[in-house]
C-alpha cells in the first residue's frame, strides 16, 4: 500500500487523471454521450489465482457457467461509469482517498466496539439517502471457523485489480482486488468490496470476506457494502447486500448496472497509506 497523494479534499478529478488511471487498467470507454466512461478490459487470471478458491478467478463478469467459483470467460467487459463528474474525498488525516461521483455523499460515523485507536468509518449514499458502501479501518482479524456441512457455492462474477494498492507483505494474502461474489442460499447472495482474502476451496466457502489483512498494528479495513457476505436465512435482513433468483440475474447486475458501474470505479481509486 502506498501513502495518498497530496490532494484537495471534494477535489473534482480532471479528464486527464480519469484517463491516466483507466489506462493503468488496460481500459477506457465512454457511455456514447461525451462523458467520462470507465471499464475494465478482461484479464486472464495468472497460475497462482486460478480456481474457485480466489477472489481474482475471473476479470469479466456476465451470467456464469455455474456455480464453481469460477465466471463464464467469454462473459463481455465491465460496464462503463456512467457519473459525468467525480471529486476526492480525504479523510482529515489525508490517510486514506478515494474518488465519488460528485453528487454522492460521504458520512462519518462511530467505529464499532472492538477497532484499533484511530479507526475510521466513512460511509458512502447516494443524494437520497441510498447506502452505496462504507470504508471501515482498523478492524481486528477474523477468527471465525468453517466446517465442510456449513460451506455454499459461490461464483466471481467480477475481479479486477485495485490498483491504487500494493500488494502487502502479510502472509498468506494475494494482491488486492475489487470483486462481486455471489454465494448460494435459498437464494444467490451478491455482495462488492476489496479483498485480499482466499475465499475458500472448489468453489465453496462458509463466508466471503471484503476484506484486506493488514500488519497487525494498523489491523483490517473494509470498503465494500457489507465486511462479510454468507448464505442469508429467511428471517434474516439481506440489505446492504443484494439477492437474486438466479445466478444469471446476478450476472446481469455486474454487467450492466450504472450503480455498480460507479461503485467499482470508486473502489479501484481507493489509496491507504501504510
Amino acid at each position: 500500500m502506498r501513502g495518498p497523494a497530496a490532494r484537495t479534499p471534494y477535489q473534482a478529478t480532471a479528464p486527464a487523471v480519469i484517463l491516466a488511471t483507466a489506462l493503468l487498467l488496460s481500459g477506457c470507454s465512454g457511455p456514447g454521450d461525451g462523458r467520462p466512461g470507465w471499464t475494465a478490459a478482461p484479464e486472464a487470471p495468472s497460475a497462482s489465482e486460478a480456481g474457485g478458491d480466489d477472489p481474482g478467478a475471473t476479470a469479466t463478469p456476465g451470467p456464469p457457467a455455474g456455480a464453481s467459483g469460477t465466471a463464464d470467460p467469454t462473459a463481455g467487459p465491465q460496464p462503463a461509469a456512467t457519473a459525468s463528474a467525480w471529486k476526492t474525498y480525504s479523510a482529515p488525516d489525508r490517510s486514506v482517498l478515494f474518488e465519488l461521483p460528485e453528487e454522492w455523499i460521504v458520512q462519518s460515523v462511530p467505529p464499532a466496539k472492538g477497532t484499533l485507536a484511530g479507526a475510521l468509518s466513512i460511509e458512502v449514499k447516494k443524494p437520497d439517502g441510498t447506502f452505496m458502501a462504507a470504508l471501515r479501518t482498523g478492524l481486528p482479524p477474523s477468527s471465525a471457523t468453517c466446517t465442510e456441512a456449513a460451506k455454499r457455492e459461490y461464483t466471481v462474477l467480477s475481479s479486477v485489480p485495485a490498483g491504487n494498492l500494493a500488494a502487502g507483505t502479510v502472509a498468506g494474502t494475494i494482491p488486492p482486488r475489487v470483486v462481486f461474489r455471489v454465494i448460494k442460499g435459498y437464494r444467490y447472495f451478491g455482495s462488492y468490496g476489496i479483498t485480499n482474502v482466499v475465499a475458500g476451496t472448489d468453489g465453496r466457502a462458509c463466508e466471503l470476506r471484503n476484506t484486506v489483512r493488514g500488519p497487525a498494528a494498523k489491523g483490517d479495513y473494509s470498503f465494500g457494502d457489507v465486511p462479510v457476505l454468507r448464505a442469508f436465512a429467511p428471517d434474516e435482513k439481506v440489505a446492504p447486500a443484494k439477492a437474486f433468483n438466479t445466478l444469471a440475474e446476478a450476472g446481469e447486475y455486474a454487467a450492466e448496472s450504472e450503480d455498480f458501474a460507479n461503485v467499482q470505479r470508486m473502489l479501484m481509486s481507493l489509496e491507504i497509506e501504510d
